[in-house]
């Protein structure tokens, strides 16, 4: 798998702790590199050969509703 920036909508983020609640369960996936939050836009890219199935599913059982965002 290649290394590659996937888009994300997350709901239920409003501060710094959400932030790092998130990043903690993203960056326990294989092929995680790194994670960027977007409070105002309730948006994320992460960097890495990384299953954008298993980053929703990450999001979703810490609390973040996510779906990838196509484009």
């Amino acid at each position: 798998m290649e290394i590659s920036e996937t888009r994300f909508s997350v709901k239920g983020m409003k501060c710094g702790g959400c932030v790092a609640k998130a990043t903690e369960a993203v960056s326990k996936l294989p092929g995680y590199q790194a994670c960027a939050f977007d409070l105002k836009t309730a948006t994320a890219v992460v960097t890495g050969s990384v299953d954008p199935q298993a980053v929703v599913q990450a999001l979703n059982q810490a609390g973040y509703p996510a779906e990838v965002v196509n484009g």
